[in-house]
Order: structure tokens, then C-alpha cells, then sequence
């Protein structure tokens, strides 16, 4: 006797695509708010707002130095006497005046060596530690993690002496070089750097890690074809915070540099003179200091934003 099996209703089939229906109306609704007319008007009114200073800075810059005290520079720019004259005086000329400060072109390079190698170590030594944290199981991996969050805590302040004492020269002699200021951003930069990238690591699909493992891969291979490329728009996020911090930063280099490996931050703190007699050539070396990051954010704008939003569409 045979009887005809009847397959069983797929109720958690249906359940899911009632959830996944709704999430995706969801998504839907909120592209429709993000894209309407009144957020495009608030983001453009929120970028010119946020233009409005750097405009200012870069029209005071042009101001001549014998004007900068008396005219605004839209007066200035109304009597045809804007010069970029000041940008020359601060990069080439030692500034064009009487002051003893060497000309900045020399910073400029010393913050680019400063950061480049302070941004990089930090990431790419986070981000090996991530991938340990989240997919290589050891004893003690939790509270070792724990540890490294908690050091986010630690005020910055507090482990300048020690720190120094240990990069002194009864120690490892590097103080006042620049690897002594590369190992402390690198010190300091990564705990929040290993906890972010976790973050985004751990969140990877086990499937495609198991996939390769069971083709042969080792956590090499898997690290640099797998981990490195599904990670790229975090690992840009990060980058784009620790350049700006990195490029911004005066304690740092002024406590474990010197005079050959002070960056920009440092001769600016002091551009303006006694009695702010050199106050004009600020603006100028100011808009010098931002503009880098600047060229920088914008080149890497696309991953920054993909890696802010990585992970906000799951359910």
C-alpha cells in the first residue's frame, strides 16, 4: 500500500521573507527620508555652514601682512591687493621678515614622514591582532581583548614619563628620532584600532573562511586574500582618523621629538611672534596644515563612508 508523502509547510521559510519584506521597506523608507528634498537642502545648508571658516581662513591668508591689522580682507580683495605672497614667506623665505623660524617647507616633509609610517603600523598591526581576536581560538584571547579595550581608559597624558624613560637613552636610545615618535603613536593608537577593526572582522561570514581553510588556505593566505580586502573600507575609516590625528597631533611629537622631527603643529604654535607681530603669516601656515588631510579625505571619502555604514543593513 502506498501512500503519497505531502511536504511539510515551510512556516520559518515564510517567516523569513515576511522579515526580510520588511526590512527591505524598511531600508526603502529611510532611502526615501535620506534622499528627500528637505535633507538635501539641510546637508547642503550644514556644508556650506561648515565651508564658511575654512573660505575665511584661506581669504586671510591673502591679505598682505602690512593690511592685516586694519582691513578685513573683503576690503582688501575690493582693492585688488590679495597676494599670495604670505604662502611664499612661510614656505621658502623664512618667512620673509625678521623672525629667526626657518622657513616650514621643511615640517611639511617631517609631518608627512611623521604620519605615513604612524598610520600605517598601527593598522596593520591592529588588524593582524584582530583577526587573531576574532577567528584564531587561544587561551586567554577574552580577557587579553578585554585588556586591550580597557586601555582606551588610560588617559594619554599618564604614560608620556614612562613611555619616554623607556625610548630614552638609558634605554632604547630613540627619543628626539623619529622611530621614538612613530612607536609612541603606534603605542597609543592601538587599542581603539584593534577594538574597531574587531569589530569588523568578526563579522566576516564564517562560511567564506571555512571555504578557504578547507581548500588548503593557512591564515596567511587567508589573512591577505580574504581578511585585507573584505576589510578595506574599515581599514580606510581608521586610516583617515589616525592621519588626522596623527598630522594634527603637537604633544606627541613635541614630547618624544626634536628639532629635526617636529612636524607642522609644532613651528605654528609660535609662528605669531612676540606680540603677535607675525600674526598674518598664520592664516597661511594654518590653511598649509589643513589642506593635506583634506586632499587626503576626499581621496578616500568612498571607502570612508562604506566603512561607516558596513554592518548598519543587518537585521
Amino acid at each position: 500500500m502506498s501512500t503519497s508523502m505531502q511536504p511539510p509547510v515551510q512556516q520559518p521559510l515564510k517567516e523569513d521573507k515576511d522579515r526580510a519584506g520588511k526590512a527591505t521597506s524598511r531600508s526603502k523608507k529611510a532611502k526615501e527620508n535620506l534622499t528627500s528634498p528637505w535633507a538635501t537642502a539641510a546637508a547642503i545648508i550644514i556644508a556650506m555652514v561648515w565651508t564658511i571658516p575654512t573660505i575665511a581662513l584661506f581669504m586671510n591668508a591673502l591679505v598682505p601682512g602690512d593690511r592685516y591689522r586694519t582691513d578685513a580682507w573683503w576690503t582688501v580683495m575690493a582693492d585688488g591687493a590679495l597676494t599670495f605672497e604670505n604662502f611664499g614667506y612661510v614656505l621658502f623665505d623664512s618667512f620673509g621678515d625678521n623672525s629667526t623660524a626657518p622657513p616650514l617647507l621643511a615640517n611639511v616633509m617631517n609631518s608627512i614622514v611623521v604620519t605615513v609610517p604612524s598610520v600605517v603600523f598601527p593598522v596593520v598591526l591592529a588588524l593582524m591582532a584582530a583577526y587573531a581576536f576574532a577567528w584564531i581560538p587561544f587561551r586567554g584571547s577574552n580577557f587579553l581583548f578585554v585588556l586591550i579595550f580597557a586601555l582606551q581608559v588610560v588617559p594619554l597624558q599618564l604614560a608620556l614619563i614612562p613611555l619616554l624613560r623607556i625610548l630614552g637613552p638609558e634605554n632604547l636610545g630613540l627619543a628626539g628620532e623619529f622611530g621614538g615618535v612613530w612607536i609612541a603613536h603606534t603605542i597609543f593608537a592601538l587599542p581603539l584600532c584593534v577594538f574597531l577593526l574587531h569589530n569588523f572582522v568578526a563579522h566576516i561570514p564564517r562560511e567564506v573562511l571555512e571555504a578557504a581553510r578547507v581548500d588548503g588556505a593557512s591564515h596567511t593566505q587567508v589573512f591577505f586574500r580574504i581578511i585585507i580586502p573584505l576589510s578595506l573600507p574599515a581599514i580606510a575609516s581608521i586610516a583617515i582618523f589616525q592621519f588626522l590625528w596623527v598630522w594634527n597631533d603637537l604633544l606627541v611629537s613635541a614630547v618624544f621629538g626634536s628639532n629635526r622631527t617636529y612636524p607642522l603643529t609644532y613651528p605654528i604654535s609660535n609662528l605669531a611672534g612676540d606680540y603677535g607681530q607675525y600674526a598674518y603669516l598664520v592664516p597661511p601656515a594654518a590653511f598649509i596644515s589643513m589642506i593635506i588631510p583634506l586632499i587626503v579625505f576626499f581621496s578616500l571619502q568612498r571607502y570612508f563612508v562604506r566603512g561607516l555604514l558596513a554592518g548598519s543593513t543587518k537585521g
